[in-house]
This record gives C-alpha cells, structure tokens and sequence, in this order.
C-alpha cells in the first residue's frame, strides 16, 4: 500500500511541475502585465478593441471546438459566471475560438446551447499575444488593465480561485 501511495504522490507532484513549466515556458504574459492591446469583431465587420474594456473586469478565455477541457469549462463558464453576472455593467467576458471563423463559433455556440458570446481568433493573432500553445486559457484581467490571473486547461480548484478573484475585484468597484 505504501508504494501505491508514494507512487501516487510522485506522479501528482511530477505532473504539478509540468503544469508550473507549461505555465512558465508557454504563457507570454505575465501576472501584473498590461493587457496586450488587440482588436477583435465583437460582430462580422465590427471591431472592438480591449481598451475600450478599461475600467471594467473582463475574463479573456481561449478555446477550440475540439478541445475536450474547453468543452468541460465552458458550461461552467456560462451558468457559474456570464448568467450570474451578466447584467453587471462592471464585467465582461470575451471567448475567443482560437483558430475559428464566425462561422465556426456560431455553430458551437447554437449546437450547445450557450447565450454568451464567442467571437473568432482565425490566425491566433490575438491568442499569440497571450501564449504560444495549450487551451483552455483564461486571463483575467482588472479594472486598471492589468492581468491578474492565468490558467491553463480546466481544473476545479483554479475555476473556483477564478470565481473567487471575480468576485472580489466585484465587490471592491462597489466600495469605491
């Protein structure tokens, strides 16, 4: 039993510092970075660009239809965020489909029943603003435009750390 447990252990500690590297190695952003700046179609033919996103909180996520954690977060995503603070003017969401056109974003969209928005990231150009590989990706970034939260693909305690952060930084705008 005792190798069991040790065996455990090694292989939980083995993958926690490859997680760390690919954090490290991959993430061209780092905690208390300004945003990248980049534009986006927030609609076919309309661009929006991050800055116009300043004084709000606003979680960047990166995704690809295939993409088996992506699939798992995103219904997270839409019922423990976008429906709880959708109508708070002091937050938003931007989904990025990394490598997809509208066409595409849509379709996933419909097909799985979401109401929040996607919006298409064909060329990575602004993923590759963000990191060099690996998805899902949040970003999280405050009011004053820093980031100041990461993750890479989909993990209960880091959704719950990210629900927390959104919370706060929430809370905080309300007592200023």
């Amino acid at each position: 039993m005792k190798l069991k447990q040790t065996t455990a252990i090694l292989i939980f500690l083995l993958f926690s510092c490859l997680n760390i590297y690919a954090q490290e190695e991959t993430t061209l952003v780092k905690l208390k970075d300004q945003v990248p700046s980049f534009t986006f179609e927030s609609k076919p033919g309309i661009s929006q660009n991050i800055s116009e996103f300043k004084g709000k909180t606003v979680l960047i996520t990166f995704f690809a239809t295939w993409c088996g954690p992506c699939r798992k977060e995103l219904p997270h995503i839409q019922s423990e965020l976008f429906n709880k603070y959708k109508n708070n003017p002091n937050f938003e969401i931007l989904i990025f489909g990394r490598e997809h056109s509208w066409a595409e974003v849509n379709k996933f969209r419909t097909e799985n029943n979401f109401t929040m928005s996607f919006y298409p990231d064909p060329e990575r150009k602004i993923y590759s603003k963000f990191a060099k590989q690996f998805i899902p990706r949040n970003f999280l970034i405050s009011p004053e435009g820093k980031i100041i939260f990461s993750t890479i693909g989909f993990e209960d305690k880091d959704f719950k750390q990210l629900k927390k952060m959104i919370e706060n930084q929430l809370t905080e705008g309300k007592k200023e």
